[in-house]
């Protein structure tokens, strides 16, 4: 494929039709309706604790208000009181005042009422056992001496209530019970107290101003806390499950509600989690959030409480236990869930029987398409359900190929005829080729061989008249000196060594120009023991080298070739693996029985795992003259050795590769 430019360009891989219209028919069902459904759960479920949060609010305030109302009433039951006529009455009576006082205490629903002068002393109180004097440092009372009536919640110390009543610190004592999540502590108790403590200028007549002071205390007041829970939890305001609790606390500690430890026993002296204690206490918040309460998780709501100085000393407390609602919200959750797989289940089908109405009879015009591209002209497509536009274009598809198919048997007749007058005009054009490369071949070797032999016959006649001129004169001088001739006993052997080397090297030379007149006699033996009795031969040269020799004998065949010319061969190949490992090695030979084109032979194997021979040398190994070894070899060794297999039926081939050793094989055919 080529773009308008004309350059290249891929082609993009196919995507499927089937996937495309299963996406459209359920990408709305299987995957936004799904998205769309949590997102609406998500809302719901924000929505819904925002209103749990809103509801827990609501209820901190009414709880907040009936706390005001208690602190306004107790402030205004005293007051009242103090300017009563009756009290003005028995002022200066302190038995009559008593009695007043010891009257009006259960009628305004207060723990303790005592009246003090500006000292600090007490001039009368419903309580016989209170100190002689008593605090006076306090706000409210502080707020009353100068003219002002004040009602706070203050918190009083053991020593303080003890001053009091001691039923008072006797009733304020909790023992600390520990509590998960709450903050350590090595406190063990709670003795102080958490007071509702109201304040009214007196007139004492000649004693002069005092102060009415009553109170309520706040420890293990059931009444004033069941009261709040009834207010802000009534009858059926919480789903079945769930139930509403109330608190008070003293700094952490729980000194007055309706959360139970176990049946029967109020979680009095349990402390709050460190969480709800940082947010609240220590930085003044509302908390408005779950929280784990003594043993459950809660809906709750805490305020701070502040008392006469302004110093935050407790908590107010409501919630309702989570739950249920956790329970509805995981119900409501599964319940969509359900709906959903259920419509999927019931819809899904439908919009995949209608999807595959549509890529089933595309998906059979595709294959139809493929199978034509791979050859098959015979593929149809067929008859097709439908009888909309993609049954049309089946229908057409099919007419197309009818008569692409009879186009294309006209066409392959035609190739064929073609192809047939082209291979008949081929095969005579490449007999004549091979006649012609065969006889060229062999003229050119002819010629060569033709052109070596002359010339080593010159050569070796030219060389053959000077040595024996030499070998005659050096015996003319041996007779001359006579005795003499052992001084130079030495120099004669070597000439006699070099006269005989090139001696051997004319007579090589001869036997590759007319090998024919150097043949020996043929002899029918086992190749392997020929080979072996060449090692001796080359002893030396492998000792000097270092070189290890495996030698397999596995060949069962005779052949039939003059020994000594099958030895020349082996010693030659053997020499050349030694050159050919200089620093060491391991030299293979195996002989064994192999058959080529049908005839039975012998293979003689010789490997070295020496330096290799490069490709464009080994091409030419067996050229007369060819060597690489400039100042050793004379570069027949090869070629007589080729000479001497070939002149008995077999062949030598070589395989190697630089740096990887060398591989010679030497096959004869087998002996008759």
């Amino acid at each position: 494929m080529a773009d308008p430019s004309g350059k290249a360009v891929s082609p993009r891989p196919a995507r499927s039709v089937r996937y495309r219209l299963l996406a459209i028919a359920l990408l709305p069902t299987l995957v936004i309706l799904p998205l769309l459904l949590g997102f609406a759960v998500y809302r719901w479920n924000a929505k819904f604790d925002a209103a749990l949060t809103s509801k827990v609010h609501g209820d901190l305030t009414i709880a907040h208000q009936y706390l005001a109302h208690i602190l306004e009433n107790s402030g205004e039951h005293v007051t009242a009181l103090g300017a009563s006529a009756r009290f003005s009455a028995v002022v200066g009576d302190k038995v009559a005042l008593k009695a007043l006082l010891a009257r009006s205490q259960p009628q305004l629903e207060l723990d303790f009422l005592y009246v003090v002068d500006r000292q600090g002393r007490v001039v009368a109180s419903t309580h016989d056992r209170i100190a002689s004097t008593v605090r006076i440092d306090w706000p409210v009372i502080a707020s009353a001496l100068e003219g002002k009536p004040r009602t706070a919640i203050d918190v009083f110390d053991s020593a303080d209530l003890q001053a009091l009543s001691p039923d008072l610190a006797t009733r304020a004592r909790l023992p600390l019970v520990s509590t998960a999540n709450a903050l350590p502590s090595d406190r063990t108790e709670e003795t102080r107290g958490m007071v509702i403590q109201s304040a009214s200028p007196v007139d004492l007549g000649p004693a002069g101003k005092g102060v009415l002071v009553g109170g309520i205390l706040l420890n293990q007041n059931l009444v004033f806390i069941d009261t709040i829970n009834d207010l802000v939890y009534r009858a059926a305001s919480l789903p079945e499950g769930s139930k509403g609790t109330a608190t008070l606390f003293l700094d952490d500690v729980r000194i007055s509600t309706n959360v139970r430890l176990f049946e029967g026993r109020r979680a009095l002296g349990t402390r709050v989690s460190a969480a709800v204690r940082s947010n609240v206490l220590d930085k003044g918040e509302t908390w408005l959030d779950s929280a784990f309460v003594v043993n459950d998780w809660y809906i709750s709501a805490y305020e701070p409480i502040s008392d006469g100085y302004g110093k935050r000393v407790g908590m107010l407390y409501v919630g309702f236990l989570q739950a249920p609602f956790t329970a509805a919200k995981y119900q409501t959750a599964f319940f969509i869930i359900a709906a959903f797989v259920v419509i999927a289940a019931l819809s899904v089908p439908i919009f995949l029987r209608w999807a595959r109405g549509i890529f089933e009879p595309l998906e059979r015009v595709d294959a139809t398409i493929a199978r034509v591209e791979s050859g098959d002209l015979g593929a149809r497509t067929g008859n097709v359900d439908v009888r909309d536009e993609i049954g049309r274009v089946a229908v057409h598809l099919d007419d197309l190929l009818d008569q692409l198919e009879q186009r294309d048997q006209a066409l392959r007749r035609w190739n064929d005829e073609l192809n047939l007058r082209v291979d008949e005009r081929t095969q005579e054009l490449q007999l004549a080729n091979r006649q012609l490369e065969a006889t060229t071949k062999q003229l050119i070797m002819s010629e060569k061989l033709a052109a070596i032999g002359e010339i080593t016959a010159g050569v070796a006649h030219e060389i053959n008249n000077p040595i024996a001129v030499m070998q005659g004169n050096l015996e003319v001088i041996r007779a001359v000196v006579g005795d003499k001739a052992e001084l130079a006993k030495v120099e004669f052997r070597l000439l006699d060594e070099q006269i005989q080397r090139i001696n051997r090297i004319v007579t090589k030379l001869l036997q590759f120009a007319k090998p024919e007149e150097f043949a020996g006699f043929v002899e029918r033996h086992a190749p392997g023991q020929a080979v072996a009795d060449c090692m001796p031969l080359v002893q030396h040269l492998l000792a000097r080298a270092a070189i290890d020799v495996k030698f397999e004998d596995e060949a069962a065949r005779m052949v039939l070739m003059n020994r000594t010319e099958l030895q020349q061969v082996a010693v030659n190949l053997i020499v050349n693996a030694i050159h050919a490992m200089p620093d060491g090695g391991t030299l293979a030979i195996r002989t064994s029985d192999q058959d080529r084109d049908g005839r039975p032979g012998v293979a003689i194997d010789i490997s070295d795992t020496g330096v290799g021979i490069d490709p464009d040398v080994l091409s030419r190994v067996f050229d007369p003259f060819f060597t690489t070894k400039r100042q050793e070899g004379t570069g027949l060794g090869l070629s007589i050795s080729q000479t001497l297999v070939t002149r008995q039926g077999g062949s030598i081939s070589a395989e190697s590769a630089p740096g990887k050793g060398a591989s010679f094989t030497v096959w004869l055919p087998e002996a008759d």
